[in-house]
C-alpha cells in the first residue's frame, strides 16, 4: 500500500489572517497558502533599521508614515511583510495591514532574492499607489530602484558609497553610506 502525500487545503485571506493572529511565527500568504518566514540576520536587520530610521525622520512633517518588518501589505489575494514600507494615504487605516503603500523596501537574502526580484516585484508593481520599490543587497554594495514613471517602471542600480537614491515618498534621498552604515564588505571601501 502506498502512502499519498496529504494536500493542504487552500486558505482564504480571512482564514490566513485568523491563522496569523494565533501563530507564534510570521507567515506570508500567496496562492492560498501560508509560507513561514525565516529569521533575519543582524546585517539584514541593521540595513532595514538604517533605512527605516531615515524614512521615519523624512516623513515626520508630512502625511507619510514609515513602517518596519511587522506591518503587512495586502495585494488582492497576496499578503507580505515588507522589510520597510511607507504609506501616505490617510484612508489606509488598518493598524496591521496596509494596501496603499507608496514605497516598499526589501533587503535581499539568499533565501528570498529570487522571490523579491520575481513574484514580489510583479505583485508590488500592481499596487496603484506604489511609486517605488527598493531592493537592497546585504552581501554587496548594491541598491536597485524600480520607480514608476507614468505607466512604465524605470530601473536604476546604485553601487558606489557616494551614490544617493532619490525617493518619491517621502520626497527624500538615501545615501548608500547611510543605508550601509555599520556594514563592512570585504571587497569594499
Amino acid at each position: 500500500m502506498s502512502a499519498l502525500a496529504k494536500v493542504q487545503p487552500l486558505m482564504s485571506v480571512a482564514e490566513y489572517l485568523a491563522f496569523e493572529e494565533q501563530s507564534l511565527i510570521k507567515h506570508e500568504f500567496a496562492a492560498g497558502q501560508a509560507f513561514a518566514m525565516a529569521g533575519a540576520s543582524v546585517r539584514h536587520n541593521r540595513i532595514s533599521l538604517n533605512i527605516g530610521a531615515r524614512l521615519h525622520q523624512a516623513s515626520r512633517t508630512g502625511p507619510c508614515e514609515a513602517f518596519i518588518a511587522d506591518v503587512r501589505v495586502h495585494i488582492d489575494e497576496v499578503i507580505y511583510y515588507p522589510d520597510v514600507m511607507v504609506c501616505c494615504d490617510p484612508d489606509d487605516r488598518d493598524p496591521n495591514l496596509k494596501s496603499r503603500p507608496c514605497l516598499v523596501v526589501e533587503v535581499l537574502s539568499d533565501s528570498t532574492e529570487r522571490i523579491d526580484r520575481g513574484e514580489k516585484l510583479y505583485n508590488y508593481q500592481r499596487i496603484p499607489t506604489l511609486e517605488a520599490y527598493l531592493l537592497v543587497s546585504q552581501d554587496q554594495l548594491r541598491v536597485d530602484l524600480y520607480r514608476r514613471a507614468g505607466s512604465v517602471w524605470q530601473f536604476t542600480t546604485y553601487s558606489q558609497w557616494e551614490d544617493h537614491v532619490s525617493l518619491p515618498c517621502p520626497e527624500t534621498t538615501l545615501a548608500l553610506s547611510d543605508i550601509y552604515e555599520r556594514i563592512a564588505f570585504d571587497d569594499a571601501r
